[in-house]
Formats: structure tokens, C-alpha cells, sequence
């Protein structure tokens, strides 16, 4: 018979005190390095398929393709499968209760 183990993870948000001890500037120029990092560098757009290969190479490797998919459509404001830029962020600010 299969174990089942029950894990929970406790989601500890750090976007306010980085705010606080860096700066809004600073917090939103990481966020766009975030962005850059899961890109596709030739469409400009973070894209199921780059978002899937970079979450692998960051240690990621287990994330269903469906959990991809839902990632992308939370964010996608346009409705074109991708994110861009502007996107990207609105979804990180959006994801972070402590910045509302």
C-alpha cells in the first residue's frame, strides 16, 4: 500500500519588507528580472514552453503541465497564451497579499 504523507507549506510573503527595506523601485526592477528569467528571448513573452523549461532549470522540474497552464491564465489579461512584461507584474503584485 502506497504512504500518503500530507504536506503543508506555509507561504511566507516577502514582497513588503522587501518594499519597506529597499524601495518600490527597487522590488519592481526585480520583478522584472524575474521576468527576464523565465522569458522566451525571441517572442519577448514568458510562454508555456519557457515557462516549463525554466521552471526546470530552477529546480522545478515536477510542475505539471496543467499547473503551467494555470499559471499562465492567471495572469494573462489579454488572452493570448503568453504573459508579457506589464502581466507578469500585475500578477506578482496581485499574488501578494501584504501589498494591498
Amino acid at each position: 500500500m502506497e504512504e500518503v504523507i500530507d504536506i503543508v507549506v506555509d507561504f511566507e510573503d516577502y514582497f513588503p519588507s522587501m518594499m519597506e527595506k529597499y524601495g518600490a523601485e527597487w522590488l519592481l526592477a526585480e520583478v522584472c528580472n524575474g521576468f527576464r528569467l523565465l522569458m522566451d528571448a525571441e517572442k519577448g513573452v514568458i510562454t508555456f514552453e519557457s515557462l516549463k523549461i525554466k521552471s526546470a532549470m530552477l529546480g522545478l522540474g515536477d510542475m505539471e503541465d496543467d499547473e503551467i497552464v494555470c499559471m499562465l491564465s492567471e495572469g494573462d489579461l489579454d488572452g493570448d497564451g503568453a504573459l508579457n512584461q506589464l502581466e507578469f507584474c500585475i500578477l506578482m503584485f496581485r499574488l501578494s497579499p501584504g501589498l494591498a
